[in-house]
């Protein structure tokens, strides 16, 4: 047996809500309450309606709550449905390193854990924390560009993990669930090439294997156990060149929920160092849309392969946030990007198509197969004038933290976007700032 494994499932069985930094806790209650907005928000996206739909074909019930809804399902199928609504928008946080969503397969096990029986505040967050250390762990082994979705593939062992922290699981048992996890673990780039529902739809596929493999587990059937570096382990088989070894070494001691970063706008985070390049030359110069001849974005080579695509005149909500030109019309257009504007039919207005056309990417070269930054934004203006920012890091990282403001603006927002109405946004604002102190996290959070 080699080492990967084991050590994962050992700092899964072994960690206890002491053992956080407050700095982990503090930014694990930041994307505790961000995944709940986003999720919410996502219960009336392009899509939810039809897989919330499906879901209730196999089976209706009491088990779970679906998110933003006044719908409840068993909770294999809500775990799939808030899966989907957190990350069907691009909205929800990552690990720029991992390239991974880390919380869009581990908060809806964790939240369907809580509802089945009393999580205190300090077990949910000691579950959220050790499920981002294997998933964006698994995400920073890699040592090449993303061959298969890793917010899918690597996600699903952090919700296993966090799952099973919250079952309390010996390592033996948590060894065994990332095992019979490993034989459902699915997920390509093909839905993010197309910019179809697929790709979101992956990420709940394996938040519901990850349940299914944890109730399996402790009902005592064996799994695999070379699970990670075996002959055909995941990381040969989906990561292809890696390198394990740095990752285990911080067990314990580097909290990869602490480097989190906020998705600050509503599209694919590789659009939004173009984002942040506009707003800011645009606040500096005060131009106004019909004055810009071209918009040139210069990234490394990640950024232009997840958004530089063309855009065809009536594209889907998922093709749109991942096209960085439609994102910078509409921010040239409104001076924001909002949710609003990827759905009905801001998506074919003609003013945001021809201002399309003026925006272009550049590949940098960056040897970094993972980078999405430096980038640098260039605009040229019909007087002639070139302008130009550069954006060393990404907006919104660890480095560059939104504000409080900012994050409860955009929390407050996504609660807009539910399907049904909502608790008060400051009640569960102030909900998830004491979570800790709760005895039963999924009453704190107004979900039974």
């Amino acid at each position: 047996m080699t080492d990967a494994a084991l050590a994962f499932a050992a700092h899964v069985a072994t960690t206890r809500f002491h053992h956080l930094p407050p700095p982990a806790v503090a930014r694990a209650k930041v994307f505790l309450l961000d995944t709940l907005g986003v999720a919410m928000a996502g219960s009336t996206a392009q899509g939810a309606a039809e897989v919330l739909a499906a879901a209730r074909g196999w089976g209706d019930g009491t088990g779970a709550t679906v998110l933003g809804t006044s719908a409840r399902l068993p909770a294999p199928q809500a775990v799939l449905v808030n899966a989907f609504q957190i990350h069907c928008q691009e909205y929800d946080c990552l690990h720029e390193g991992a390239v991974l969503h880390a919380l869009a397969t581990l908060l809806p096990v964790l939240l369907a854990e809580a509802e089945r029986r009393p999580v205190s505040g300090k077990a949910l967050l000691t579950a959220l924390a050790v499920g981002v250390d294997v998933s964006c762990g698994l995400g920073l082994a890699a040592r090449q560009g993303l061959r298969f979705f890793r917010p899918a593939t690597s996600g699903g062992f952090g919700a296993v993990a966090g799952l099973a922290s919250l079952r309390g699981f010996s390592a033996e048992t948590t060894l065994a669930a990332f095992g019979l996890h490993y034989g459902q673990v699915s997920g390509t780039m093909q839905p993010h090439i197309e910019g179809s529902p697929v790709l979101p739809l992956q990420v709940g596929v394996n938040a519901r294997a990850a349940w299914c493999a944890a109730d399996l587990a402790e009902a005592g059937l064996a799994g695999l156990t070379d699970v990670f570096e075996g002959r055909f382990g995941y990381l040969p088989m989906f990561e292809g060149e890696w390198d394990v070894a740095p990752v285990l070494a911080g067990l314990g001691h580097r909290w990869l929920v602490a480097e989190l970063s906020h998705k600050p706008f509503p599209s694919g985070r590789a659009t939004h160092g173009g984002v942040e390049g506009v707003m800011a030359l645009r606040a500096a110069h005060g131009f106004s849309a019909e004055e810009v001849a071209e918009v040139v974005v210069h990234g490394p080579p990640l950024i232009n392969r997840l958004v530089n695509r063309p855009l065809p005149a009536s594209p889907s909500a998922n093709w749109a946030r991942l096209c960085m030109p439609y994102v910078l019309a509409k921010l040239l257009q409104h001076g924001e990007v909002d949710l609003a504007q990827f759905r009905g039919e801001a998506l074919t207005d003609p003013a945001t198509h021809a201002l399309a056309t003026r925006i272009r990417m550049a590949d940098d070269g960056n040897p970094d197969p993972n980078a999405l930054a430096p980038q640098r934004v260039e605009i040229r203006l019909r007087d002639g004038r070139v302008l130009a920012h550069a954006i060393p890091e990404m907006l919104a990282g660890p480095n560059r933290p939104l504000t409080e403001a900012q994050h409860l603006t955009k929390f407050r927002r996504c609660l807009a976007f539910a399907a049904t109405p909502q608790p008060p946004a400051e009640a569960l604002v102030a909900a998830v700032a004491g979570i800790e102190a709760a005895t039963d996290a999924a009453a704190a959070l107004r979900l039974r």
